[in-house]
């Protein structure tokens, strides 16, 4: 089984998880652009799998879909690491560029492209979907 490992700017919360993430998409939503001047890039994973050390600061807010949406990251550096909504509590958002190996997990689509900015470069192999793509599929165990 899969195991990825990442961690914060500063080194002060780590992380790893197993499996394969079910899903992974780069995100043009409004709140991610704010996080990253750009669009942020995310792998979904199984919040089970998710093992955290080091402590985490946390903002809560509302999304567009009116679901709450609890957005983790490091108190000293500032790393967004987490996200979670409060419509797939069993779901964990990883940010992609804080694993050891982003290379490993490769975005299979764009999304809320409607909120990206004219400069936005798109992979044209990528789907581009207006708002928010649809849950994705979870086969069961």
């Amino acid at each position: 089984m899969a195991e990825r490992s990442g961690r914060c700017l500063c080194g002060a919360v780590s992380y790893h998880f197993t499996g394969e993430p079910i899903a992974a998409r780069v995100c043009w939503c409004k709140d991610c652009q704010h996080i990253a001047s750009n669009g942020t890039v995310n792998a979904v994973v199984d919040t089970d799998s998710l093992t955290i050390n080091g402590e985490l600061s946390e903002f809560i807010s509302v999304a567009e879909s009116g679901n709450q949406i609890r957005r983790r990251f490091c108190p000293t550096c500032g790393s967004h690491l987490f996200a979670n909504s409060s419509a797939r509590p069993q779901y964990t958002v990883v940010r992609i560029g804080t694993l050891d190996d982003p290379s490993s997990i490769s975005p299979t689509m764009n999304i809320w492209t409607k909120s990206a900015p004219a400069w936005a470069c798109f992979d044209e192999n990528l789907p581009l979907i207006e708002g928010q793509a649809p849950p994705p599929k979870v086969v069961e165990k």
